[in-house]
């Protein structure tokens, strides 16, 4: 059973938060090229399809840490301290995701949807520096959402410490 809980844990993080941090990363820099063309209208697919991405596959991720507690447990190493901290970071990493990704990708989409108006579009040049500003800002959440989910993952494949082997 734990080889089969092991395995649903790790596809499950290949599938949900692969997408979700690469989706993640592109999305500001796609968003700076629809500020720079506001009547590019696959430059605006392409952001709410990235946003879509993100919002969908972080509920699917919730089955990451589902699968790694019932795997930790059949394991027997839930007081181990590598996956102590690789919870910590998890729950991290999801903070990050649920409470500074997506609500700035959310008001960032609203803004320029906002722009696609003829007179929105005036303001919208005048506005850029300051999407410049937040989605730089959302660069920097992404970049430390995909570094905790990083540091999880390398936690996960060396597991210091521990007595299951690595």
């Amino acid at each position: 059973m734990t080889k089969f809980l092991l395995a649903v844990h790790v596809l499950a993080a290949i599938v949900a938060i692969g997408p979700v941090t690469v989706a993640a990363s592109m999305f500001p820099p796609t968003v700076r090229r629809a500020l720079a063309d506001p009547g590019d209208r696959q430059a605006m697919a392409w952001v709410r399809l990235l946003h879509r991405i993100c919002r969908v596959y972080a509920v699917i991720g919730l089955t990451v840490p589902v699968f790694g507690f019932a795997t930790a447990s059949s394991m027997g190493v839930l007081g181990d301290t590598w996956l102590i901290v690789s919870i910590v970071l998890t729950a991290l990493a999801a903070v990050a995701l649920g409470a500074l990704v997506l609500p700035r990708q959310e008001a960032l989409l609203t803004g320029i949807e906002a722009a696609e108006t003829t007179e929105a579009v005036k303001e919208t040049a005048a506005a850029e520096p300051a999407g410049r500003r937040a989605t730089a800002r959302l660069a920097m959440v992404t970049g430390i959402f995909n570094l905790l989910w990083a540091t999880v993952t390398v936690l996960m494949i060396i597991r210091p410490g521990s007595t299951t082997g690595a």
